[in-house]
């Protein structure tokens, strides 16, 4: 069963006129964030950190040091961050690891898999026909279990 939406991520050059705009014009407040091995912030609308992983995820793209994003997200040309290009993935809270497993498999549909540092989430990353990335968050028991 896929659950709410959990947020939505923007990959950018410029992180802090993203923090600018998601606190002072949307009204988000900047919050924990795990320590990835990239630059980024997590904004939050209300609920934070642990009842919350925010709302909108600002994923910095460093050109001096871009190796930690490229091996946690993947690679993306700099020409396609614009628009709704920089959109970087949709995100949903998930239940029931096993099944969409299954099922990924069962349509030839390649997926990667990441533990979420600290947070105790594991998460199943895939592409749409249109090759939007969908990222699935669910418990870390699930991944243990199975």
């Amino acid at each position: 069963p896929i659950g709410r939406l959990d947020h939505y991520s923007i990959r950018t050059l410029d992180v802090e006129a993203s923090r600018r705009f998601y606190t002072e014009i949307m009204g988000f407040q900047v919050g924990f964030r795990p320590p990835f091995n990239f630059p980024g912030l997590w904004l939050y609308n209300g609920a934070s950190y642990p009842e919350s992983c925010g709302v909108v995820h600002i994923i910095g793209v460093d050109l001096n040091d871009p190796q930690g994003l490229k091996e946690y997200l993947g690679d993306r040309d700099l020409e396609s961050l614009k628009g709704t290009g920089t959109v970087d993935h949709m995100a949903f809270a998930a239940t029931g690891l096993a099944d969409m497993r299954t099922r990924l498999e069962r349509h030839q549909i390649a997926y990667r898999e990441r533990m979420v540092p600290t947070l105790g989430l594991h998460q199943v990353f895939f592409e749409d026909p249109s090759s939007v990335t969908i990222e699935l968050n669910y418990p870390a028991a699930e991944a243990a279990a199975g």
